[in-house]
């Protein structure tokens, strides 16, 4: 599971590492370039809620393998679309193939948990952020060997993955149903909706950060820095990398400190590198900006789980909710960033994304603790 979480990642994380060619390509403006973002994240986010009540019904799992095709041939074709409308389409294809992987993926892993689920959960997230990080470099080098055709080479290691797991799942099946133990604790639980409001626009907070670096750092330093094309692809592998790494420190500590906790202060701990990176420049800069990525990602899993003990009667949908409709959301916030970049220039809107945890952290004050958690997460986790 975790290895198709990095292919279906690679796949979208690639995305802003292709929009300075695409940019260039088709001559599109900023408002343009981030409104492929938009598209991206509400076909691939926004619409994951759907997938995640589907998860909750019995979503057949042959959709896991063939959302992973989807989400390959959608990105593939991208580099060589004739214009923006075909352009828009492949990346709306790309997005419906990320949005139905990822709620039943989730809900599968949680299954097979137990009671440690932050730290299965960090596992197959690993493989997610593995993706994003993976993804620009690879694209990059790609483009940068066979130009815009260079984006059809994502597609034949995403149908390598796709039919892999179409051969192994059902063997996967037969693991999960005799390891999960959750569903009768879930269909006792208690269901928090106001704190899982809360919760989905704290996810916005940080989706709007990492967003707007994504989108807007390749820019920054191509048009700003003045630095080469071929810095986009390792600049945004520090970010994204150091977020992979910050999730697999994130899951064990997570369900020893507790999820809430957690995710307090990785927010309140982002704000100084997030500053730092845009004060610096050169490889300090570089070092901050992987600090910033280690810290604000680290917290990715942790919601995803915090979102299901808020909802556990529909662990899909919340998984839909937090790693789809509150992060599809962000691209929201990137699409006014567009606007900003537009008419105020790059360094402002890198501003704004990196104040932005500021906020999320006051709102994290207010999360309550998950229902039914009156021992000590420490305790718990011993037990």
């Amino acid at each position: 599971m975790a290895a198709g979480h990095l292919m279906v990642d690679i796949n979208q994380g690639a995305l802003p590492a292709l929009l300075p060619h695409l940019k260039a390509a088709l001559h599109l403006s900023y408002f343009a370039a981030s409104a492929l973002v938009l598209t991206a994240n509400v076909t691939s986010s926004v619409v994951q809620p759907i997938f995640g009540y589907l998860a909750d019904r019995d979503l057949r799992r042959w959709v896991i393998p063939v959302s992973i095709i989807l989400s390959g041939l959608g990105l593939g074709l991208t580099g060589v679309a004739p214009h923006y409308p075909l352009l828009l389409v492949l990346v709306g294809l790309m997005g419906l193939g990320v949005a139905s992987f990822h709620p039943l993926g989730f809900k599968t892993v949680a299954d097979a948990a137990g009671l440690r689920k932050a730290t299965a959960v960090s596992w197959f997230s690993l493989g997610g952020n593995l993706g994003f990080a993976l993804g620009p470099p690879l694209l990059t080098l790609l483009i940068t060997y066979f130009g815009m055709y260079g984006s059809l080479g994502m597609i034949l290691p995403t149908l390598l993955v796709g039919v892999t797991l179409l051969v192994v799942l059902p063997r996967l099946g037969r693991e999960v149903g005799a390891a999960g133990t959750t569903s009768a604790q879930a269909a006792e639980g208690k269901n928090m909706p106001r704190a899982m409001s809360l919760l989905i626009f704290i996810v916005m907070i940080r989706s709007w950060t990492q967003l707007g670096f994504m989108t807007f750092l390749p820019f920054y330093y191509i048009d700003y820095l003045k630095a080469a094309p071929r810095m986009v692809g390792p600049v945004l592998f520090v970010f994204l990398g150091a977020g992979a790494l910050g999730t697999i420190a994130a899951g064990p500590l997570a369900d020893r400190w507790g999820t809430r906790n957690f995710i307090v202060w990785g927010f309140l701990g982002s704000i100084l590198p997030g500053v730092a990176t845009l004060l610096l420049r050169g490889n300090p800069a570089i070092a901050a900006l992987g600090v910033f990525g280690a810290v604000l990602l680290s917290t990715t899993t942790v919601t995803v789980v915090l979102g299901q003990q808020y909802l556990p009667r529909s662990p899909g949908l919340a998984s839909g909710l937090i790693a789809g409709f509150a992060i599809g959301a962000g691209g929201l916030g990137v699409t006014v960033m567009g606007w900003v970049a537009d008419r105020f220039g790059l360094p402002a809107v890198l501003w704004i994304a990196a104040l932005l945890p500021l906020t999320g952290f006051l709102a994290c004050l207010f999360l309550p603790h998950p229902a039914g958690q009156d021992k000590s997460s420490a305790q718990k986790y011993k037990d």
